[in-house]
């Protein structure tokens, strides 16, 4: 039996339980949470040193870290360029450190189990917000637990949470939504087995008493009451936090998560082959569409059925009077236009923000598409590089779901489906936002990555040595 907080490496065990216990804390407070992840990098670096220098996808990053500083010596403002570095340089040593402590799927299990125990409190806090009014600032030693919960939701009507933003909330909640639907439907096939299992064993059990004989199911433990009663309460517990997230994802009001949670039930019902859900997702989809932009007569038809909520915000008509410069559009083809100004260098991290409000007399942190952010910013070579290591850390996940030998189990095969339908996801959420200059999120982003990454490695090896 697979123990979650057992690590494959005893060396590691240590620094496994610190992450785990960071992990739990860190939405709530990053700093204290931040404590238990920087003692599991460090611990992890020094016991494993020689391992991580050896991988050749960290190389990739070290020769981007280095394009990264030569862009900035180049910058516009240099001085925002190198400040920006913080951004990335410290979470490519959080890659490595957390791809080689992260090799199992009982691993990745747990991590989504902590994840979704402690979005709940974010998640009342933030129903709370919108229903409740309420409003706090809590301050603890400056630092250590800083809450700022504004009543009606930040901006107004949106729910935020103790997060700055509605859209770093929704950001947020999109990776644990996955991360739990993902427990959800595992917990659902344990429950759809174990009762088809004891079917069977109730019709063996009978066949074999009008022979006279036993039944090996009557007295297998799987079959017990205390064995079903035990795989409900999980089933229960995950229902109740996928509806919580979910609801909280729509009250953030942000169109990118909404996109990316009909994509998430989407991909886990291709998955599981639920020809019913998909096209019921498929049906509420294409009306809420419909009723957004379809021509007028067609649209009006829907729109008595689908509320304004969802097709107004699609529509744009909910903010009807948001300045051009506000629009993703505008900022796109200005960061594009820099991008064909300095296509080698870019402009420097951080310097989007200077430049567009010289150009549009508006104060902007980011273009809203961390791709085209990159652009503009470091030049093609560099971003190119980014998204290429993106590429092989998503591509080997693929490879290694259809093809490892090493990940029979259907319910490993379908935690390690949830982490790259998070990687998708992420970068859908990136293209109309940016996830990196928050915090909780950038640490959470590459949390994942690595996830992958190291349980790639880790049976990737495996197979190696089986071979020899």
């Amino acid at each position: 039996m697979k123990r979650p907080f057992h690590h494959p490496n005893p060396g590691l065990q240590s620094f496994w339980n610190y992450a785990q216990l960071g992990l739990l804390i860190f939405p709530l407070s990053p700093f204290i949470g931040a404590v238990g992840m920087v003692l599991a990098l460090l611990g992890t670096w020094i016991a494993q040193y020689r391992t991580i220098i050896r991988r050749p996808l960290n190389w990739g990053f070290a020769l981007l870290s280095f394009l990264l500083i030569i862009t900035a010596s180049f910058a516009y403002d240099k001085i925002a360029a190198f400040l920006g570095l913080f951004n990335f340089l410290p979470f490519f040593l959080l890659f490595a450190a957390f791809s080689r402590l992260i090799q199992t799927s009982a691993q990745l299990r747990q991590m989504s189990w902590i994840m979704v125990l402690s979005s709940l409190p974010v998640v009342i806090l933030g129903f709370g917000q919108l229903f409740l009014d309420w409003s706090f600032k809590l301050r603890v030693l400056g630092f250590v637990v800083e809450w700022d919960i504004e009543p009606g939701g930040e901006p107004l009507g949106r729910m935020a949470s103790i997060f700055m933003h509605a859209n770093t909330l929704a950001g947020y909640l999109m990776i644990v939504f996955i991360l739990a639907l993902g427990l959800w439907v595992e917990s659902y096939r344990l429950i759809r087995r174990q009762g088809e299992e004891g079917k069977r064993g109730r019709e063996d059990k009978q066949t074999k008493g009008r022979g006279g004989g036993g039944s090996i199911y009557s007295h297998h433990p799987h079959h017990s009451p205390h064995f079903a009663h035990f795989l409900h309460l999980p089933f229960l517990f995950l229902t109740v936090a996928v509806i919580a997230n979910f609801v909280a994802l729509i009250l953030t009001n942000s169109r990118n998560a909404w996109a990316i949670a009909i994509f998430a039930c989407l991909a886990y019902a291709f998955y599981e082959g639920w020809r019913i859900l998909v096209a019921s997702v498929a049906g509420v989809s294409a009306s809420v569409l419909l009723a957004a932009f379809a021509p007028s007569p067609i649209a009006q038809l829907f729109r008595r059925v689908v509320p304004a909520f969802f097709w107004a915000r699609l529509n744009d008509q909910l903010y009807p009077d948001r300045p051009i410069a506000l629009l993703r559009k505008t900022q796109w083809q200005f960061a594009l236009s820099l991008t064909q100004q300095r296509p080698w260098t870019g402009w420097g991290l951080r310097n989007f923000t200077s430049l567009y409000e010289v150009q549009m007399h508006i104060q902007l942190g980011h273009p809203h598409n961390l791709f085209l952010m990159l652009l503009a910013e470091t030049g093609l070579p560099t971003a190119f590089l980014f998204c290429g290591l993106l590429g092989w850390i998503f591509v080997a996940g693929v490879q290694l779901l259809q093809k490892s030998k090493y990940v029979e189990e259907a319910e490993d095969k379908l935690i390690f489906f949830s982490y790259l339908i998070v990687f998708v996801g992420w970068v859908l959420f990136n293209t109309a936002d940016v996830s990196l200059f928050d915090f909780r999120l950038n640490v959470l982003s590459w949390l994942l990555l690595s996830a992958i990454s190291g349980v790639v490695y880790h049976y990737n090896r495996d197979e190696r040595l089986q071979v020899r």
